[in-house]
């Protein structure tokens, strides 16, 4: 794949996402965001500074998106200056965020009408994950497309995964992140009563990280979050959070399914923002169970 590669979105996953791929892929990156701080460091580090969507799309093949919503999505994917009047036939357009399927799918039906391509590729994993080029992506596409893209997303992720067709990366990233909020409620649960009971929760994680429950929530947000009671801002937020148990939600209704452990999930998230704490890290939802946790 030869030409610039075109990158839209440069928070905190989207940045060291892009700065990877620019350092290790030996093509010239053509970035865009609304925010001229990262857009500066990312010009200091070699990338082209765009003025808009517009030009980025204009001199790049492939434009990879890092936005935090939907609904950010769908603010750049529509309007006059927007990626559906700018495509070409040819564009291929790789969507690194996690969405609605519904809304995915539309896209990807828009996009082939010009001859353009949309691939859902949601990432998993951490910050640093984004920094090491260590992250998680699941994509939707068909086979050929995934041939032609996975080498540029082998440049931040070290495990890549064609889950089937388009929205089928979205339908599996939803899923993980519904496993993880219900897994990090277990484990805000289980430390609250560990600390009531004469057990130290530090102790508790990593004696259960040495057996059957061990996870990657556990070491993760269980050690490094729920049990110092560190739970930052310009982390994953539980309103982010919210919106992608919504998903999960909304796929098991059109399903005619009732999980009922993601629904009190998500009553959880619902009163931790009514609560005040919609913008910090979402294990924050152990406040909930026992304001000790949070070093009260």
């Amino acid at each position: 794949m030869s030409g610039a590669i075109g990158f839209i979105g440069l928070g905190v996953m989207g940045e060291p996402i892009c700065r990877n791929l620019m350092r290790k892929s030996g093509q010239p990156v053509m970035a865009f965001d609304l925010a001229q701080e990262p857009m500066a460091r990312m010009a200091a580090d070699g990338a082209t500074a765009a003025n808009s969507v517009a030009d980025v799309v204009g001199g790049s093949e492939i434009v990879f998106l890092c936005l935090p919503s939907a609904g950010h999505v769908s603010s750049v994917f529509e309007g006059e200056a927007g990626l559906l009047q700018s495509v070409r036939g040819g564009h291929t357009v790789v969507d690194l965020g996690t969405s609605e399927v519904g809304l995915t799918r539309d896209f990807a039906r828009r996009l082939a009408e010009k001859g353009a391509v949309w691939i859902d590729a949601p990432i998993a994993r951490t910050r640093q994950a984004a920094r090491d080029g260590t992250l998680s992506v699941m994509v939707g596409a068909s086979p050929e497309h995934y041939a032609r893209l996975e080498p540029l997303i082998r440049h931040f992720a070290t495990d890549v995964t064609l889950c089937g067709a388009t929205g089928a990366g979205q339908v599996t990233k939803i899923l993980n992140n519904m496993v993880l909020f219900e897994t990090v409620n277990a484990l805000a649960e289980a430390v609250a009563i560990a600390r009531h009971s004469g057990v130290e929760p530090k102790l508790l994680l990593e004696t259960l990280s040495k057996g059957s429950a061990d996870s990657f929530a556990l070491r993760n947000h269980g050690m490094k979050a729920i049990v110092p009671g560190e739970f930052p801002l310009r982390a994953f937020s539980t309103e982010y959070a919210l919106k992608d148990l919504s998903y999960a939600l909304d796929l098991a209704a059109q399903a005619g399914l009732n999980p009922r452990g993601a629904a009190l999930v998500r009553a959880i998230f619902e009163e931790t923002i009514d609560k005040g704490m919609g913008g910090a890290y979402f294990p924050v939802i152990a406040k909930l169970i026992d304001a000790e946790e949070s070093g009260n």
